[in-house]
């Protein structure tokens, strides 16, 4: 395992482009496919692809959110005191990996916005912990293991397209009606696949580490010191500076940020107790990262200046997600998903379908890379496939969702986040986070062939 983990990162370093690099690569193969694969013109797929080229700005606005309130959440001396006690958890690289892992996927499982920018935050903080503690652990194989919640989040309890099926007034609901949990997220199948990767891979990644002095540790933390604080001159009373001490000390007032706080809570608790973390949507999410930070932080000034350096991290979002956007709208506008999803609905059979529908969900992930918009288009095509062949609505559902979920693995999109924070190329990871998606793409095959 040591060797293939090594020979896989080193592959992945070296060939893996940039993800910037990658989105443009994406959109040009995707332009060839539909090109031959339908019979839009050449203009036209232009025309699709910039028509879908702003789709994701509301998305993008969204995950941009995630990073900048996550972070400054993190940022917070309680938060921070947190993670460092979990940190301070593993007595070696070994058991900093499978830590770093293990709580990832499980907030992963949780909700998909956790495991993302917690799993991002914990590996970083492990890497800081074992480093000033004289463990030597492997920095990328670290930020591996923080990306696992991305390979589980569509079976668990944030999972788009089965909580969606399960919502008054979904698009599907005249032809499958609503979808209760224990057809889809409980199904046993889907319980096996997650038990599977929640053990198995924290101990691949444990069992890929590199020997000691192959191991790259995190590296100094880039980030700009604290502002300096005044010099001790005399203090000028002028007007100017009256009015400057009283906008710092606005700023830094503890009066304001719990006004703000306490009218967020008069939405937040009700919304939470309700809908709990599995009606919690993005929007939720975010404001809850936003109420809970700055109450944490005890000040606007702090929380600004958290935010700031999270917004930092930010740039390849912005400027990506409507790469991405772009290539969905080809995807969906020439009819190239519905090509790709029905070749494989004309080869199945009723034992094969669940097989072939993951794959398809997999492949369409690459282009198609935000779970709730994959099934958008896809659901209608894989739901039409599973009445005619006898199959259960819920069995199609969590094929898609399965799929969408373990090509993450090698695939950057979902990984902007993480690499932004943690500051790493793509290819130094996706290495070692394609054995743990290889190793869930056989558990769920196998789990929704003979289980479902």
């Amino acid at each position: 395992m040591r060797r293939l983990g090594n020979s896989l990162a080193s592959f992945s370093t070296r060939w893996v482009p940039d993800a910037f690099v990658f989105a443009v690569l994406l959109t040009a193969v995707v332009l060839a496919l539909a090109l031959g694969l339908t019979d839009r013109s050449p203009l036209e797929l232009v025309g699709d692809w910039y028509g879908g080229f702003w789709n994701l700005l509301e998305f993008g606005m969204q995950m941009t959110l995630v990073l900048v309130t996550g972070y400054a959440l993190a940022s917070s001396p309680p938060a921070r005191r947190a993670i460092a006690w979990v940190a301070a958890r593993p007595r070696g690289p070994l058991s900093a990996v499978g830590v770093t892992a293990l709580g990832a996927a499980l907030l992963g499982t949780l909700h998909w916005g956790l495991g993302l920018i917690a799993g991002a935050l914990l590996a970083v903080e492990v890497g800081r912990s074992c480093r000033s503690r004289g463990i030597r652990v492997h920095f990328p194989l670290l930020v591996a293991g923080g990306y696992t919640g991305l390979m589980v989040w569509h079976s668990g309890l944030s999972g788009s397209a089965p909580l969606l099926v399960n919502t008054p007034g979904h698009f599907l609901e005249e032809q499958i009606g609503l979808l209760p949990l224990s057809e889809t997220l409980f199904q046993p199948f889907n319980l096996v696949f997650l038990a599977a990767m929640l053990v198995g891979a924290p101990l691949l990644l444990m069992a890929m580490h590199p020997r000691g002095p192959e191991a790259e540790e995190i590296g100094e933390d880039g980030a700009d010191g604290s502002p300096v604080g005044p010099g001790g001159g005399p203090a000028v009373t002028t007007e100017a500076s009256v009015a400057a001490t009283f906008a710092q000390r606005l700023a830094h007032s503890r009066i304001l940020v719990y006004a703000v706080v306490a009218v967020g809570l008069v939405h937040l608790l009700p919304a939470l107790v309700v809908g709990g973390v599995v009606g919690m949507d993005i929007n939720l999410l975010n404001f809850t990262f936003l109420i809970v930070g700055l109450a944490l932080h005890g000040s606007l000034a702090s929380y600004s200046s958290a935010a700031a350096e999270g917004a930092r991290n930010a740039a390849a979002v912005i400027i990506q997600f409507p790469f991405y956007a772009g290539i969905m709208g080809i995807m969906a506008d020439s009819g190239l998903l519905e090509v790709i999803t029905e070749w494989f609905v004309s080869v199945a059979t009723p034992f094969s379908y669940p097989f072939l529908a993951l794959v398809s969900a997999a492949l369409v992930n690459f282009a198609v890379p935000s779970g709730g918009g994959q099934w958008a288009v896809q659901g209608p095509v894989v739901i039409g496939a599973t009445e005619s062949l006898g199959l259960a609505p819920g069995v199609g559902v969590m094929a898609v969702a399965m799929g969408d979920q373990l090509t993450n693995g090698i695939q950057p999109f979902w990984a902007l986040p993480l690499l932004a924070l943690t500051r790493l190329k793509p290819g130094r990871i996706l290495g070692y986070s394609a054995v743990v998606m290889l190793f869930g793409f056989v558990v769920a095959s196998l789990s929704i062939t003979f289980l479902s």
